[in-house]
């Protein structure tokens, strides 16, 4: 079959890829664990600075409130941003492959993020620190942009038959990990320097050494194969007629997909951006908790949900990627009120334990999940394409601008929670009901295997 006579998305069905063996496997989940891990903490050293340091040099203003949504404003361009990268990166990943594809973008995040350890403050060069501020995060947005579903699909496409959620659960550890060694990191310097030396040059540590954990992970991801789904895929010449993202928006099905993915996806943003982000800041200063052990306590609950995300994989394996999916949904709607009370009676430990049971236990239930759910959303010539599309649209609304409204909202409310939490509950809410609208006979196989006898595609991991 030639590239020009290609079927559309939703029929391509390839040959199961070849076995493969144990030691490349073991280095397929190294390799894409310690991509992610290396992207997301440096996206989360931004956003731990955001609330803590860059609305002090790079935003001086007399207003508190004002210089941290100002702060929080950049955080959320990289969110913008994203949805570049997805789609440039996408439609390469399509086309040439997942390994080279995530190699420069593991790159080109490490470079961004070590020259913003560098830049000068708003008191050395005035209004040009800022914009470079905007630069550099603009850059990091475009490159995650490109990695999560790249990193997510090199597990996938490896994972053997029965264990596709086990294995998409992998790069999700990243998260967790990479949010306890951004804060890890920052808890430590904060610790070990006065408060002049960690605001003049203590932060600046946490974002050189970036480097050196991307000459890490770049040096065990190019030693990876392409995955074999992809090169069945080229083998066969079965690649969309079209630019990837044209295929997606013609085919009803992709289409549907594209909108439901992108709702089922807007609580876990919401989530995730309030418990690894706004509460930094809603515990520093609104609740005037000391910054060290609020740090600590976010570590701690990520290295919580680095530990739970595989067991979420494995429920996935037993249950469905959508029914583990709601159900952590739904759990989320429901702990956000006792959380923010709990947040309410003003303790350390109190403060720690909501964020380990919401972040560590909750979280890690529905994002162990959202990988495999997604990857079975698109056939494997335009898969890293829809599943970039619908993770990185949706940051905008669903992650990005949340720290922002949270702060909107508590402004409100003049300092209470209850708005916020309303606003939570209800995305949470949204995405349960978006992921049940998401049909069993609609959801590709997440090798790119043959479909069933009956023709359709068969569901793998997703029902419920």
């Amino acid at each position: 079959m030639s590239a020009a006579s290609a079927p559309s998305q939703a029929t391509v069905h390839t040959p199961a890829p070849e076995p493969v063996d144990q030691r490349q496997l073991r280095t397929v989940v190294l390799a894409s664990l310690l991509g992610t891990t290396v992207e997301w903490y440096d996206f989360f050293l931004y956003s731990t600075a955001a609330g803590l340091v860059f609305n002090k040099l790079f935003f001086p203003t007399a207003n508190g409130t004002v210089g941290t949504m100002l702060s929080f404003a950049t955080f959320a361009v990289g969110f913008v941003a994203r949805p570049v990268g997805g789609l440039l990166f996408g439609h390469i990943g399509d086309r040439i492959g997942r390994k080279h594809t995530l190699a420069f973008t593991m790159g080109m995040m490490g470079l961004s993020t070590a020259l913003i350890g560098l830049l000068p403050t708003y008191d050395q060069v005035g209004v040009l620190a800022p914009a470079l501020l905007l630069v550099l995060r603009v850059a990091q947005g475009v490159a995650l942009g490109g990695e999560w579903a790249g990193a997510v699909l090199l597990a996938v496409e490896y994972g053997p038959s029965g264990r596709k959620g086990r294995f998409g659960s992998y790069p999700q550890i990243g998260l967790a990990l990479g949010l306890a060694l951004g804060t890890g990191v920052f808890a430590l310097l904060s610790d070990a320097l006065s408060e002049a030396a960690f605001v003049d040059y203590g932060w600046r540590i946490a974002f050189l050494v970036s480097l050196v954990l991307v000459v890490v992970g770049l040096t065990v991801r190019l030693r990876i194969e392409e995955t074999p789904a992809f090169r069945a895929v080229r083998r066969l010449r079965e690649l969309p007629r079209s630019a990837p993202l044209v295929e997606l928006v013609r085919e009803p099905v992709a289409r549907r997909h594209l909108l439901l993915g992108m709702l089922a996806r807007w609580g876990e943003g919401a989530a995730f951006n309030t418990w690894g982000v706004f509460a930094i800041t809603y515990a520093t200063d609104t609740l005037r908790l000391h910054r060290t052990p609020v740090l600590l306590a976010v570590t701690a609950a990520a290295l919580v949900m680095a530990v739970l995300i595989p067991v979420s994989g494995a429920a996935v394996d037993r249950r469905g990627a959508r029914r583990v999916y709601r159900a952590g949904m739904t759990a989320f709607a429901c702990s956000v009120f006792p959380a923010f009370w709990l947040f309410g009676t003003g303790g350390t430990a109190a403060f720690a334990a909501a964020l380990v049971v919401t972040l560590g236990i909750v979280h890690a239930w529905f994002y162990g999940a959202q990988g495999t759910l997604f990857a079975a959303l698109f056939a494997t010539p335009v898969r890293y394409t829809g599943m970039s599309f619908v993770y990185q649209v949706s940051g905008i609304f669903a992650s990005g601008i949340t720290p922002l409204i949270m702060t909107a909202l508590l402004a409100a409310g003049s300092g209470s929670p209850w708005w916020a939490c309303g606003y939570l509950a209800l995305t949470g809410l949204v995405s349960v009901w978006a992921t049940g609208r998401l049909r069993g006979e609609d959801l590709h196989m997440a090798t790119g295997a043959p479909a069933a006898a009956s023709g359709g595609p068969a569901p793998v991991a997703v029902r419920g």
